[in-house]
């Protein structure tokens, strides 16, 4: 679990393909690794990721051919946003986001209005009806607050710092996205699929 609070910029410094699944070595971009051992859990571009090994500054993974096909971001030399799991002693400061991407957006405008940079996204068809205005969603794993929505269409608001903390400031129109809704509409529509039986006397 994580919070789409990004923790550090890290770059993919290699890439084997490996069939059709790829193992990547990760540049950390000063990330500490003090408290991360093998077999732990790292968001790259949202993505939830098991650290198989780990160096100075670096750290390796393997992808599998199924995440390489939902997901984007992942090409040698890809600047990333990293960050490690949630413990239950931290701070919520974004909105819980398990690493499972929901599918892939396209960026149609990013560009500065004011102070800020607003960025609007198209979502797959399917997904529009998770996506509400003034909720969350991540993209690329940075938690953002949802602004305005037009159909399929939706936009948010960048402030300074976020554009500074994360790899989002390297997006342009075309580029595409990984997405992740709000787990909460999530677990609303399965729950409303279901009937209850009515007591009866």
């Amino acid at each position: 679990m994580f919070t789409g609070i990004i923790q550090a910029i890290g770059r993919i410094h290699e890439y084997e393909a490996r069939g059709a699944d790829a193992r990547m070595v990760i540049e950390g971009g000063g990330l500490d690794f003090s408290d991360v051992a093998p077999g732990d859990s790292i968001a790259v571009n949202g993505v939830c990721l098991t650290a198989v090994s780990l160096a100075a500054g670096s750290f390796t993974v393997d992808v599998s051919a199924e995440t390489l096909s939902c997901t984007e971001g992942f090409t040698p030399g890809a600047e990333v946003n990293l960050e490690k799991a949630l413990r239950l002693a931290d701070r919520l400061g974004g909105h819980l986001v398990s690493g499972h991407v929901d599918g892939v957006g396209t960026v149609h405008r990013f560009e500065r209005v004011g102070e800020s940079q607003l960025l609007e996204i198209d979502a797959p068809a399917a997904l529009a009806r998770y996506i509400i205005r003034k909720g969350s969603i991540a993209v690329n794993g940075v938690s953002l607050t949802v602004n305005h929505i037009d159909g399929a269409r939706f936009a948010l608001n960048l402030i300074p710092h976020t554009v500074d903390v994360t790899a989002l400031k390297h997006l342009r129109p075309g580029s595409r996205v990984n997405l992740e809704v709000d787990m909460i509409a999530r677990y609303v529509e399965r729950m409303t699929q279901f009937t209850h039986p009515t007591d009866k006397d």
